[in-house]
């Protein structure tokens, strides 16, 4: 049992639900436990589910070191269609076609999203331009200045037996956009792209298979501190 009142802090692996923000996640564990200081390592969106590090007291000091390790996504996307936000969080506004899409145009556009990489967030990212964060602005039809940067695809796997959909696997460095990646992915492709599915499944050594659901963990919590009182 982990003891969620040490001096030491704790750290704490959550499952995120789907449409709960990491914030949420954050809110619900700090006023479960009454903990001061309580953040997380690695901002998942809304629309993805999967591995959340929480750092609960002193631990947050780890978060850091955390968030600079390799993680691993499995998800879906879909090829011919795009979204202003390139997942299902806005409404598809463009079709394009698939039907010249091969095997091997699949596997030269997963090889150029391979290795060391350069991608631009997705304008409805949390990356903050000039103090305020970019999503803000899309969301609101502006254009936000995106600036490039370079990142590691450790590993790129993709399953096409569901063509136009994909399946995916990728391994990649701290900083990341798997929307980048599906949006380039589409763009490669002579077509389109939007992420339709995503799930964080490994940070460095930990695994979303040892994840706790966030309400069971917040009840846990407040079992803790109840008989603590």
């Amino acid at each position: 049992m982990i003891d969620f009142y040490d001096e030491a802090g704790c750290v704490l692996l959550v499952d995120k639900p789907l449409n709960w923000t990491s914030f949420d996640v954050v809110n619900k564990i700090r006023y479960s436990g009454k903990f001061k200081k309580v953040g997380h390592a690695g901002t998942l969106d809304p629309l993805a589910t999967g591995l959340l590090i929480l750092c609960v007291g002193k631990k947050t000091k780890s978060i850091d070191s955390f968030q600079a390790q390799e993680k691993e996504y499995t998800g879906q996307m879909l090829l011919g269609k795009t979204t202003p936000s390139v997942d299902l969080e806005t409404e598809f506004n463009s079709d394009f076609p698939t039907d010249h899409i091969t095997d091997e145009l699949l596997f030269e556009a997963k090889s150029k999203l391979t290795g060391m990489i350069t991608q631009t967030p997705p304008a409805h990212s949390a990356v903050k331009i000039n103090g305020k964060r970019a999503y803000e602005s899309a969301r609101i039809g502006e254009t936000p200045k995106m600036k490039e940067r370079e990142v590691m695809v450790m590993e790129f796997d993709i399953d096409t037996q569901k063509f136009p959909e994909i399946s995916f696997r990728i391994k990649c460095s701290k900083g990341t956009y798997i929307r980048s990646i599906v949006r380039d992915f589409g763009t490669l492709l002579n077509s389109g792209a939007c992420l339709t599915e995503l799930r964080r499944t490994k940070i460095g050594d930990f695994r979303v298979e040892n994840a706790s659901d966030v309400l069971v963990l917040a009840n846990q919590i407040n079992q803790v501190r109840e008989n603590l009182s």
